[in-house]
Order: C-alpha cells, then structure tokens, then sequence
C-alpha cells in the first residue's frame, strides 16, 4: 500500500530537494530573491508544502549553510594525518564558498546547528583529540580554521583582495606597498590564503608539540 502524504504534499519532494533548489536560486539571484512563496514557485508547489519539509525560514538557512559545508567534507577525517585532513578541509570549504559566493554572509551570521554539521564538528573534535589534541584545544583549532576560511572567503565576495587596489596607488607615495602588490602578482589571493593556512597549521603542530608527553 502507498504511503499517505499530509495534505498539500508532493511526491518526490523532500527536504534536500528543497535545500538544493534554495541554493541555487540563492546562487543565481542573492539572498533578497528567497522567500518561501518564491521558492515553492520555484519547485511547483504552494509555499505552505514547503513546511512540510523545513518548519520556518530559520530551518530553510541553516539548511543552506549544511548544504554548502557538506560540499567540503571529505567522505572520512582520519583517513590522512590531521593536518592533511585539516588543509584539505579548508581549501574544499573556500572552493565552496567561491562556488555560492552570495552563501557566505550566512556562514558570517548563522551558527546553523543542523544534525549533520554537527555530526561534522563531532567528526573533526574526534579527528583531532585522537592526534593528540587536549579536548577544549580542538574547539579553539575548528573555530580558529573556519573563522580563517569563512573571512578569507568573505573579502573576496567584497573584493577585498588588496594587490589589486594597493598596485593602482601612486608609486611615489607609496613604494613599498606598491612593488609588493605588483609583485604578488594576480594570483595573490590564492597564494595568501596558502601562506596563511600553512602558518596556521604549523601553530597548531607547535602547540601539539609543546604538549605532548614527549615535547
């Protein structure tokens, strides 16, 4: 016998289905575009058929965040040392956020609790307290990493790159800032980003060292 849908319900609709379209629609027109009634349109139902699914608005945004963060987890941590696991993490995470650039001022704003993020954070403080990492120390590494990807992220939506502006500046004025600019050359927002993961890595191999029954 078939499964009996609530009123209002449509076949083949489900949440990720829902989140998917929310997505894109944000993609492809920003944030002010998404509204429950549009998003229905959208996929071809009433508004109040999406409640079904994501009980309020709140739910349809931290949702959104899940889907672009699961966009970057790899499929296990452990599989490779921490800090491999941990480099490839963020490089996948700020490859998402350039891939939904108008996402990011969510991830700026939401703390999106959501079953499966949490269940990424559980996977991450297991990851890292089985390397060594004293319990609250793996709390202060995940923040530290997201809050580093999620800002890096966050000034290329504004183009806020820096070479870019500090090599049109007047030479004479300003030499020094100028010759750095010109010679970080267009790729400097990827290289910088490289620079400073692996700065920050290596604090935190530092910190396990200086900890460890042996260091």
């Amino acid at each position: 016998m078939a499964a009996q849908r609530a009123p209002g319900q449509r076949a083949g609709l489900t949440r990720q289905a829902v989140l998917e379209a929310a997505l894109r629609l944000v993609d492809q027109e920003g944030l002010k575009a998404l509204s429950m009634r549009r998003l229905g349109a959208e996929l071809g139902v009433e508004a109040m058929t999406l409640y079904h699914h994501v009980p309020n608005k709140t739910a349809l945004l931290d949702g959104m965040i899940e889907q672009v963060v699961a966009e970057a987890v790899p499929p296990a941590f452990g599989a490779d040392t921490w800090r491999e696991d941990l480099s490839t993490y963020a490089h996948a995470l700020v490859a998402a956020l350039d891939k939904h650039p108008h996402a990011v001022p969510l991830l700026l704003s939401r703390p999106a609790m959501t079953p499966r993020n949490l269940r990424t954070l559980e996977a991450v403080v297991e990851m890292l307290h089985g390397a060594g990492f004293a319990l609250p120390r793996t709390l202060d590494i995940l923040y530290s990493l997201t809050s580093f990807v999620v800002g890096h992220a966050a000034a290329q939506v504004g183009r806020v790159d820096g070479a870019g502006s500090l090599a049109s500046l007047d030479p004479e004025a300003y030499p020094l800032l100028v010759a750095a600019a010109r010679d970080a050359g267009e790729d400097a927002a990827a290289a910088r980003f490289d620079f400073a993961l692996d700065a920050l890595l290596a604090g935190f191999e530092r910190e396990l060292a200086a900890t460890s029954p042996a260091g």
